[in-house]
């Protein structure tokens, strides 16, 4: 049986985690592969807002397994936070996670070093969540960081200890002092919390369902265009958010994905610095914010808010190989008379272009739009596809026809509910 795949097309925030709830009854596991605590998942039903950080979206369905891959970062801090919230909602999570041994840990420590390294930046600050990410992942590459099975060794404390006099000396270096005497508490009491759950050699038991027949829906976090290899560098997280991604991040060979479901958004959004091509800084861009509800559901952070952009859609479609397009909050465009697509970026020499430069951040390009008509209609109401209006119809056969995948589910309010699916054909 093959591994399905669920990725972000854009800067992140798809609204990824309400379609893995969707689709998760179908699954028997859901896996998180990449990223950490500033990956924030909202899952809305019943009347009830969800976020999840680091524990995978089908955690609301009982018979799911949950696994937390090799490929993410934790934060037994947060973590536990989280674990107590569905404790609190009546959520035996406990039962169906499994955690990698091999996920990298996050300590106290690698959040003053990702505050201190970005307030050394400047204005040339990447944008970071400040969640200790970027650290964790230097340590992991750097082949010093601690990782959750290190937890069961006897010498877990001293190995600790190493490693923070290696940061020590590092914050040192920027001139400021290490005091994380309160937040190291909560550390080790969030340690210990995580010895009594269930770590686990992830690799094999993906691969053991995989050739059980069952069936594996892989979660990605962040957005392909936050790529570390691939996305608007340096302005990206520290992961790799594609496709791949899910390959090392779990231990599955290619040979075994299946699907791959790109989200995408009816318009554009990002978080912190970086090149935004399609970026409204005026009037339509704050009422785009504040229909959609566009702040960071992990820093409550105001998004930047655009228009679609297809370049940008077609590049992250061709390195993942994506199969089935969803686009989310298609309900937030209902009051605007028209709706712009950009088609083209045009580059300084004049020249037109569909693919995405070298380097967005330094290239002076502008945008090429395409106006389409509005609908006008609120698509919150709707619940099935054929009482879609034409215009907004019409606005999906022509990100179709440019992306040439299909747009199988469109969703059209922040519920379960308000999902709608459908068949699609590519021209």
């Amino acid at each position: 049986m093959a591994v399905d795949i669920l990725i972000g097309l854009q800067w992140g925030d798809e609204g990824k985690g309400k379609i893995v709830d969707v689709l998760a009854p179908t699954y028997d596991i859901v896996a998180r592969f990449q990223g950490g605590p500033n990956a924030g998942h909202t899952l809305e039903f019943e009347g009830t807002k969800h976020v999840l950080h680091q524990i995978p979206s089908g955690i609301f369905h009982p018979h799911i397994q949950n696994i937390i891959g090799n490929g993410v970062v934790l934060d037994p801090i947060v973590f536990r936070t989280e674990m107590q919230k569905l404790t609190d909602r009546g959520v035996d999570a406990a039962k169906n996670l499994f955690i990698s041994k091999k996920a990298s840990l996050i300590l106290p420590s690698h959040r003053v070093l990702d505050r201190v390294s970005e307030e050394a930046l400047g204005s040339g600050k990447i944008g970071s969540t400040l969640k200790g990410i970027g650290p964790t992942y230097q340590d992991k590459i750097g082949r010093v960081g601690l990782r959750v099975g290190d937890i069961l060794s006897d010498d877990f404390r001293e190995c600790y200890n190493k490693l923070l006099d290696r940061h020590r000396s590092i914050v040192k270096f920027y001139g400021q002092d290490l005091d994380i005497a309160e937040q190291e508490q909560a550390f080790f009491e969030a340690v210990d919390y995580l010895r009594t759950l269930q770590l686990v050699d992830t690799e094999y038991m993906i691969n053991n369902a995989i050739q059980n027949g069952k069936r594996i829906l892989a979660e990605g976090a962040q957005g392909a265009l936050l790529d570390v290899d691939f996305g608007t560098y340096p302005f990206v997280t520290s992961s790799t958010t594609l496709v791949a991604g899910a390959c090392t991040g779990l231990g599955v060979a290619p040979r075994h994905i299946g699907e791959v479901y790109g989200i995408f958004k009816a318009y554009c959004t990002r978080v912190g610095s970086g090149p935004f091509p399609t970026e409204l800084l005026d009037e339509v861009g704050e009422n785009i914010r504040q229909a959609g509800r566009e702040f960071g559901s992990t820093t409550g952070r105001p998004r930047r808010c655009g228009w679609v952009d297809l370049p940008s859609l077609k590049y992250s479609i061709m390195l993942n190989g994506v199969t089935q397009l969803n686009m989310m909050k298609a309900d937030v465009l209902t009051e605007f008379d028209t709706i712009k697509v950009c088609t083209h970026y045009k580059l300084a020499s004049g020249e037109l272009t569909d693919q995405v430069p070298h380097n967005l951040e330094t290239e002076k390009l502008e945008p090429v739009y395409v106006e389409l008509p509005g609908w006008k209609v609120d698509l919150n109401k709707i619940h099935l596809v054929e009482e879609l209006p034409e215009p907004f119809k019409n606005y999906l056969t022509f990100l179709e026809e440019h992306l040439q995948v299909p747009i199988t589910i469109v969703s059209v309010g922040p519920d379960r509910k308000s999902t709608l699916k459908r068949e699609a054909v590519t021209a």
